[in-house]
C-alpha cells in the first residue's frame, strides 16, 4: 500500500511535468500559473489511494486523477472571480494578475482539459468514470450557486446549508474516491461506500473550517480569524446561533450583524462571545462528530482488510483533529 503522502508526491510530479507552452500565451499562462501555486493535491491523491486500496494499478488512475486536480483548480479560479478574492495561496489571483475576462476563458479551457484527462481512464470503465465525474462537476456548480444565493436569501435553514456544502465541497472528495475505486476494479457496493465515506467526511471538513474561521489560533491558522463573521457569511455557526438565540440575545446578535463597526475586531469578539454563550462551538463540534462517525460507518463497510484502510483512517483523523 502506498502512503497518502507518496501519492500526493506522484500527483505533484505529474503536475510539474505539465507545461502548456502553447499560444495564445494569454490563455495558457494563467493555467500554468494556478497549477504552479501548489496546494495539497488531496483529491487526486485520494483517487489514487482508493484505487490502490481495492487492489488496482494506480498508474491507470493517474490521468483521471490529474483531470480531477485540473477541475478543482478551475473551480478555484472561477470562485475567486465571483468572490472578488485578491489572494490565492499567498499569490495574486488570476483575475488580479491578468483580468477577469482572461481568467474566465482560461478557466473554461481548464474544464475542457479536465475532461480530456478523465477520458483517459481505462476503456472498460471509461463511461462509468465519465458519468461520476460529470455528475460531480455539475453538483459543484450547483453548490456554488446556492452559496451565492444565500448571500441575499433572508431565510436559510441549516439543512439548506448542509446541502450546499455537500454539493460545493463534499461531492468532489467523494467522487475522487469513487473514481479511483472504479478504476481499481471495486464492486459497485464498495465504490458507493467509499463515495459516502468521502461525502460525510467532506461535510465534516467544511464544518470544521467554519469552526476554525471563528475560533482557531491565528498563528496556526495562518490568517486572521473571524472573516466569516465580518462578511456576515451564513455558516453553520451563524445559522445555529440565530436558531437558538431568543429575546435580548437574538436582538443583540442581529444588531451585531447589521451594524458597521469602526474596529472589525470588536464585531468578531462580540459575536464570538455570543456564540460561546449559546454553546455554538460545542454544538458545531457535535455536528462534526456526527458526520465523521457516519463516514466511519461507510468506510467500515468497504470489503477490504483493515490494514488497507489505514491511510484513509489516518487522513480522516487528521481532518478531524486539525486545529488550523
Amino acid at each position: 500500500m502506498h502512503t497518502l503522502e507518496s501519492l500526493q508526491q506522484i500527483i505533484k510530479d505529474n503536475i510539474d511535468k505539465i507545461n502548456f507552452d502553447q499560444r495564445p500565451q494569454e490563455l495558457y499562462d494563467p493555467i500554468n500559473y494556478i497549477l504552479d501555486l501548489g496546494g495539497k493535491r488531496l483529491r487526486p491523491a485520494l483517487c489514487l489511494l482508493a484505487c490502490d486500496m481495492v487492489g488496482g494499478d494506480i498508474i491507470k488512475a493517474i490521468p483521471p486523477a490529474m483531470g480531477i486536480e485540473i477541475f478543482h483548480n478551475f473551480t478555484l479560479l472561477h470562485d475567486d472571480i465571483m468572490d472578488e478574492a485578491p489572494i490565492r495561496r499567498g499569490k495574486p489571483t488570476v483575475h488580479q494578475k491578468w483580468n477577469s475576462n482572461v481568467a474566465i476563458l482560461s478557466g473554461d479551457t481548464m474544464m475542457a482539459l479536465a475532461y480530456e484527462h478523465i477520458m483517459k481512464a481505462p476503456r472498460e470503465v471509461m463511461q462509468e468514470v465519465f458519468s461520476v465525474f460529470n455528475k460531480t462537476a455539475i453538483e459543484v456548480c450547483e453548490g456554488q450557486q446556492y452559496d451565492m444565493n444565500f448571500e441575499s436569501q433572508k431565510v436559510v435553514l441549516i439543512s439548506d446549508y448542509i446541502e450546499m456544502i455537500r454539493l460545493k465541497t463534499a461531492v468532489l472528495l467523494a467522487g475522487s474516491l469513487k473514481i479511483g475505486a472504479i478504476i481499481g476494479g471495486a464492486s459497485n457496493e464498495d465504490a458507493d461506500n467509499l463515495y459516502l465515506f468521502g461525502e460525510n467526511l467532506g461535510i465534516a471538513f467544511q464544518l470544521k473550517d467554519d469552526l476554525l474561521d471563528a475560533f482557531s489560533d491565528e498563528d496556526k491558522f495562518g490568517k486572521k480569524t473571524g472573516g466569516d463573521i465580518l462578511t456576515n457569511k451564513k455558516t453553520f455557526l451563524y445559522l445555529k446561533a440565530f436558531e437558538l438565540a431568543q429575546g435580548k440575545i437574538h436582538d443583540t446578535l442581529k444588531e451585531y450583524f447589521q451594524k458597521d463597526f469602526n474596529d472589525p475586531s470588536q464585531k468578531i469578539n462580540e459575536v464570538k462571545k455570543l456564540y460561546k454563550e449559546l454553546y455554538v462551538d460545542t454544538l458545531t463540534n457535535r455536528e462534526i462528530d456526527k458526520y465523521y462517525d457516519d463516514a466511519m460507518v461507510y468506510l467500515d463497510k468497504v470489503n477490504v482488510s483493515g490494514d488497507k484502510k489505514t491511510e484513509l483512517l489516518k487522513f480522516a483523523n487528521q481532518l478531524k483533529k486539525r486545529d488550523y
